[in-house]
């Protein structure tokens, strides 16, 4: 059965204003567990320390590539403090991507160092990965298809419907290498840009998604919605409580 987390992303205004007041309402809505991108200067003992107050999993941390290849000793060192071991890339800029091969080489050496350490790399996408092509296959696909198994993949179900492929068949495809997946909706302004919504509010098929990720033994399963047009609060309520009634209706989510 899946469990079910939050990216903190989603709460990022009200994490700098409370973070501890605000991880306590994450908690208390119901989420399980928490993916990180920030700690606002809180040091590794007293986020640990506040998870296990909150009774709070830690499902990952998204660390920016930079800081993988240049601080690498130092984000070790502070996410073994506060027991994460999933180190995640969330993004590459379009100046990083002009020389993929320069990316493979450094994701598949940052893989190798993190193993030493019980860590595992994992690398989330966004559209880029799938409209961009290296030798006439999408840039995921080759990035996966180049990096040892051992690389694993977040994949981000909303970016993948709005890059115009289903979420479902690449859930599929990557059974076995896909510990978590993010679940979020969009709708799609007049200009054809996306506007994430609370989950059921959109386009995305959001119940065959969780469907296809509890199929593929997929062990978290986290909302995030980029852009709150509600505040945060409130939509992280609305999402969970579309799956309460995903799960009335058989959905597999643990909540």
């Amino acid at each position: 059965m899946l469990k079910l987390g939050l990216q903190l992303y989603t709460l990022r205004d009200l994490l700098e204003q409370d973070f501890k007041g605000t991880l306590a309402k994450v908690a208390e809505l119901g989420y399980q567990g928490v993916e990180f991108h920030h700690f606002y200067g809180y040091s590794a003992e007293e986020v640990k320390s506040l998870l296990d107050e909150l009774g709070l999993e830690m499902v990952g941390t998204h660390v920016q590539y930079d800081s993988l290849v240049n601080d690498f000793d130092q984000v070790v060192s502070y996410h073994k403090a506060i027991g994460n071991r999933n180190i995640i890339v969330p993004h590459l800029s379009e100046e990083q991507r002009s020389d993929w091969s320069s990316i493979f080489a450094n994701l598949k050496e940052i893989s190798n160092k993190l193993k030493q350490h019980d860590m595992v790399l994992l690398y989330h996408n966004h559209d880029f990965e799938l409209t961009e092509k290296i030798n006439e296959k999408t840039a995921l696909d080759t990035l996966f298809s180049t990096l040892p198994e051992e690389v694993l993949a977040e994949l981000d179900t909303c970016w993948i419907h709005y890059a115009g492929y289903d979420p479902v068949e690449y859930i599929a495809a990557y059974e076995g290498r896909l510990p978590i997946v993010h679940w979020k909706d969009l709708k799609r302004n007049p200009d054809g840009s996306p506007l994430t919504v609370e989950l059921g509010q959109g386009e995305v098929d959001v119940a065959a998604v969780g469907d296809a990720a509890d199929k593929a033994g997929v062990e978290w399963i986290v909302v995030e919605q980029d852009l709150c047009t509600n505040p945060p609060l409130q939509s992280i309520e609305t999402s969970l409580n579309w799956i309460k009634q995903y799960v009335n209706n058989g959905g597999k989510v643990n909540v």
